[in-house]
Formats: structure tokens, sequence, C-alpha cells
């Protein structure tokens, strides 16, 4: 067996045409889930009745249970309510009619939402509790306070934590070809099996990966350096 860097190299621009997809499953997932997140560390950190139970619950299930039972569990599960709805109502729309990617973008969003409500609560709790109160003493309402100072702040102190979540979600986004989706994987996959070099096909699948790995931190980078120009004031 001899590697081949050429079949390497046609394989990666072959690749090329499916990284759209990773990307737009990766990015989709992270700001639901961000704002999934949010919503729940809220209403942890405020102690809604019956809320937080849920919440805790939901958590600690995602948490507790793979990434890949998850997206299986919507896959079959949301087919099967659609399919029961759609034949008691008599409704023209089945599981059919959900797009692929559809599952996973419903599946990984709920994943995120789960551990970045941790990441989120814990951003929210950093933030000193005296901004809120001198927020009070200056007319704003808690709505105003949130978006206004504590987000803010909090946003900054998460933002290593959320790149890293985001580099998670990038590598889990590789599960989408068990519900049929391509993704950079499933094409390596494909080219592969047309002459069974799939060492060259998975290396030029890991090459991809990692410059899209460091492109998300050179971007985290660029926005961490320009919160703390803010921060101390150097810009007016």
């Amino acid at each position: 067996m001899r590697l081949d860097p050429s079949f390497i190299w046609t394989a990666l621009k072959e690749l090329l045409s499916v990284i759209p997809t990773t990307l737009y499953i990766t990015s989709i997932s992270m700001v639901c889930g961000l704002a999934i997140g949010t919503i729940i560390a809220l209403i942890r950190i405020y102690k809604i009745p019956v809320l937080r139970q849920i919440a805790t619950a939901y958590v600690n299930f995602i948490r507790g249970t793979p990434m890949l039972t998850h997206l299986l569990l919507i896959y079959f599960g949301l087919m099967f309510i659609v399919d029961s709805l759609s034949v008691k109502f008599g409704w023209s729309f089945n599981s059919v009619s959900i797009p692929m990617i559809g599952f996973a973008y419903i599946s990984f969003s709920i994943t995120a939402g789960a551990y970045l409500s941790e990441v989120v609560r814990a951003g929210l709790l950093a933030v000193n509790k005296g901004q809120l109160e001198a927020a009070y003493s200056i007319g704003m309402t808690t709505t105003q306070a949130m978006g206004r100072i504590v987000f803010p702040q909090a946003f900054a102190i998460i933002l290593p934590n959320l790149s890293n979540s985001t580099i998670s979600m990038l590598h889990g986004s590789t599960l989408v070809f068990t519900v049929s989706v391509v993704d950079i994987t499933a094409k390596s996959q494909i080219i592969a099996s047309s002459n069974w070099k799939f060492l060259e096909a998975y290396i030029a699948a890991a090459i991809i990966y990692w410059g899209l790995t460091i492109l998300i931190e050179r971007v985290t980078a660029v926005i961490e350096k320009r919160i703390n120009i803010y921060n101390r004031g150097g810009v007016t």
C-alpha cells in the first residue's frame, strides 16, 4: 500500500463543495443553541418555578447522553410524531417533507443549548452584582440592564468557552452522515469508495477540519482583541 499525495489534492478540491454544508450546520446550531442556552440560563438563575426543574432536567439529560443519541432520537422521534399527526389530521405534510439536514439543525441546536446554558450561566454569574444594582439606581429596567451592561460583560467572559464549543460542534457535525447528510466526512467516504484510497481522502478531510478550526480560533482572537480595546476605553 502506497500513499498517493496527488489523490489527497484531488480529494481536497472535491471536498470544497461540501464545506458550506458543514459550516451551515455548525453556525446555525451554535446560534440557535446560544439562544436556547441563554433562556435556560436565565430560567435557572432567576429560579422560575416549574420551568427551573424542567430546564435542569433538560440540561442533565442532554449532557448525560451522547450527541449521536440525540440525533437518532430526533430523527426517528420527529418522523414518528409528524407522521402520526399527519395521519390523524389529514395533513399533506409528513416526515418525507422534512429535509434531512433539518433533523441535524434541530438535534444539534438542542445539544448545543444544554452545554451553552452552563457557559452562559457561568458568564452571567461572574458579572459583579453591583453592576446590576447600579443600573437600577439610574432608572434602568431589568431588560435594559441585562442588555446594555450584564450581557456585554458576560459575552467577553464566555468568549473563549464559546470558541471551544463552536470547534466541538464543528467536529461533532461529522455525525450527520448517519441521517444521510453529505458533509465533509461523508463526502470523503464517497470519494474514496471509487478507488479505496480512504487514507488519502481522510487526510484531506482532516486538513480541511484543521483549517476551519484555525479560522475559528483566529476570528475569536480578533473579537477578543476588539472587546479588550473597548474594555480599556481605547475606542470612543
